[in-house]
C-alpha cells in the first residue's frame, strides 16, 4: 500500500480547516438599512420632485464561492457565501408575484431569483413597463399577493403614481420599490406611505429574496431551524453512518437540539444505529403530510438525548413508498419549525423526490470513497448542485475510508483535481472503531474519542453549525459522581 495512507497518531483532520479573518465577509457601509419591527420611521418633508435622466449601472453584488485552492490538497480553507442567509431560511409561501421593470437587466435578475429554491413555490412574471405598465394593467385584473415594480423617479412624480397604483390594488397586496437613489429620507417617506420595502442597485438575487421573504414569514413563527441533507455518492460509502454521528456530536458536542430524519424508508438504519426501537416512524407522517403538527411530531418523533430525537425509516419491505415530493417538503417544514439542526439521511437513489428535497437543503454534504465510480458520482452531483443552487455555497465534499488494505485508491489529491473542488474533510479507514460502534448501538464518539474519525466528525460537525461541537470531557469529581 501506498505510503500516502500510512495514517498515524499525527493525523488531524481539522487542522488546517480555520477561515482566516481576511476573508470574512463584512457588512456593506452603503446598504439602506431594514426597517425595525415595531418603529415608526421619523415623519419628513417629501424631497422635491426628481425623475432620472438615467438609471445607474444596476451592477451584480454576487460574491464567488468557488473553493478557494492551497497548496496542500488536503488543505481547505472554509467555503465564504455571499451574505448572510439568516434572513432567508424559511421558504417563501405560495403566492403570487408580479414585477414591472424598467430595465431587461432587472427582468433577468428576478428570472433568476425566480428559479431559487427558496422562491420553489411562489409564481412569479417578470416583464418591463414599470408604474405606468402596472397602473394600466391592474385597472382590469385583481393584484396578486406581491407586486415588484422598477422606477427611477424621485418625489412628487413617484408619489403620484404611487398614489394611483394604490386605487387600483387589493387590500393586502403589498408593493416593494426598485429604485435608483439610496436616500434615507426616500426611504422612509415611501414606508411612511405604505410601501413595504425599497431596494436600490446594485442588487443580487439573495438582496431580492430576502426582502420577499421578510414581507410572508409568519411573524408568530419566524424560526426556521438549518436543514443538512447528506448523500453517498454511491451505496457503502458510510452517508448515514457519518451523517448519524455528525448529528449526535452537534446535539451533544454544542448541547443543540438536533432532529435526524431517516429518509432511506426501506433501509434506514437510524434505529439500529441509536439502539431504538419505535412502533411510530416517519412513515406515518408522510402518509399524511396535511395532519403533521406538533402534537402529532411529538408522538411520532423518538427522543433518543435531552438534545437529539430521530424519525426512524419503516425499514420494511411490504410496501414501495412512491411518495409526491411535497410531502417530504410539508413534514421538514414543520420539524424545521421547531428544532435549530434537521438532518436529512438521503439513500443512494435518484428520484424526483430526492433531488427535490437535496436541492432544497440548507446545506449538502456529499459523501465518497476514493474509487472511480464515487468520483464520477460525486462530481456530477457536485456540478449539477452547483448550476441549480446558484444562491448557495456549493456541497462540502467527505472522502471517507481512505486507506482500506490492498485496495487500489486515487489519490487525494488527484480526487480532488478532478472534482474541481478540495474535500472539507478526509476520512482514514477504521473499521474496528465503526464496527463496534455499529454493533453496539453507540457513536464513535462514545467509542474512542480521540479517535481520528471523532476528530474530523467534530471538525465536520463545527463547519456546518458554525459552533464548537468537541464533546466536553468530565472532570474527576464529575466521573466519581457520575455526572456530565
Amino acid at each position: 500500500m501506498s505510503d500516502a495512507y500510512d495514517f498515524d497518531d499525527d493525523f488531524d483532520p481539522s487542522a488546517a480547516f480555520e477561515l482566516p479573518e481576511e476573508l470574512q465577509i463584512g457588512d456593506d457601509e452603503n446598504v439602506m438599512p431594514a426597517v425595525q419591527p415595531g418603529v415608526a420611521p421619523q415623519s419628513i418633508t417629501a424631497p422635491p420632485a426628481m425623475i432620472a435622466d438615467e438609471l445607474p449601472a444596476f451592477g451584480y453584488a454576487d460574491v464567488d464561492v468557488d473553493v478557494i485552492k492551497t497548496e496542500d490538497p488536503l488543505e481547505l480553507e472554509e467555503q465564504t457565501y455571499p451574505s448572510s442567509l439568516s434572513g432567508v431560511d424559511q421558504p417563501v409561501p405560495s403566492i403570487s408575484i408580479r414585477a414591472f421593470c424598467e430595465r431587461p437587466d432587472t427582468v433577468s435578475l428576478i428570472q433568476t431569483s425566480a428559479e431559487d429554491r427558496r422562491l420553489s413555490r411562489a409564481h412569479i412574471k417578470a416583464s418591463l413597463g414599470g408604474l405606468p405598465e402596472a397602473i394600466e394593467y391592474y385597472h382590469d385584473q385583481n393584484t396578486p399577493n406581491l407586486i415588484l415594480v422598477e422606477s427611477g423617479m424621485r418625489g412628487q412624480a413617484l408619489f403620484e403614481q404611487l398614489e394611483e397604483l394604490a386605487n387600483v390594488c387589493d387590500p393586502g397586496t403589498k408593493v416593494v420599490i426598485i429604485g435608483a437613489a439610496n436616500d434615507i429620507d426616500l426611504y422612509r417617506e415611501l414606508i411612511r406611505r405604505g410601501i413595504s420595502d425599497y431596494l436600490v442597485p446594485p442588487l443580487n438575487s439573495l438582496q431580492l429574496i430576502r426582502s420577499i421573504s421578510d414581507q410572508f414569514v409568519d411573524p408568530a413563527q419566524p424560526f426556521a431551524g438549518k436543514v443538512t441533507a447528506f448523500i453517498g455518492a454511491k451505496g457503502g460509502v458510510g452517508a448515514s453512518t457519518l451523517a448519524h454521528n455528525t448529528a449526535w456530536q452537534i446535539s451533544e458536542g454544542a448541547k443543540t437540539g438536533t432532529t435526524i430524519m431517516d429518509l432511506d424508508l426501506s433501509f434506514g438504519t437510524v434505529g439500529l444505529d441509536f439502539n431504538q426501537d419505535s412502533n411510530s416512524n416517519i412513515g406515518d407522517a408522510l402518509d399524511d403530510p396535511d395532519r403533521v403538527d406538533d402534537v402529532l411530531l411529538e408522538r411520532l418523533l423518538t427522543k433518543c438525548t435531552e438534545h437529539l430525537s430521530l424519525f426512524t425509516a419503516p425499514a420494511t419491505l411490504d410496501r414501495e413508498w412512491d411518495l409526491d415530493p411535497s410531502a417530504y417538503e410539508t413534514v421538514i417544514s414543520h420539524v424545521r419549525a421547531s428544532v435549530p439542526h434537521i438532518i436529512l439521511d438521503l439513500p443512494h437513489v435518484w428520484s424526483n423526490w430526492v433531488k427535490t428535497t437535496l436541492f432544497a437543503a440548507d446545506e449538502i454534504v456529499i459523501v465518497a470513497s476514493p474509487d472511480l465510480a464515487c468520483l464520477r458520482n460525486a462530481k456530477n452531483l457536485y456540478d449539477l448542485a452547483k448550476s441549480t443552487r446558484i444562491n448557495d455555497a456549493a456541497p462540502k465534499i467527505v472522502v471517507n475510508q481512505v486507506g482500506v488494505p490492498k485496495r487500489p485508491e486515487i489519490p487525494i489529491k488527484d480526487f480532488a483535481d478532478a472534482l474541481g473542488a478540495e474535500p472539507v474533510l478526509v476520512l482514514p479507514f477504521e473499521p474496528q472503531i465503526f464496527g463496534q460502534a455499529a454493533n453496539n448501538g453507540q457513536m464513535v464518539q462514545e467509542i474512542k474519542a480521540d479517535s481520528n474519525a471523532a476528530e474530523g466528525l467534530a471538525h465536520l460537525a463545527r463547519l456546518l453549525t458554525g459552533h464548537d461541537c468537541e464533546q466536553r470531557k468530565k472532570g474527576l469529581f464529575e466521573k466519581i459522581l457520575g455526572r456530565g
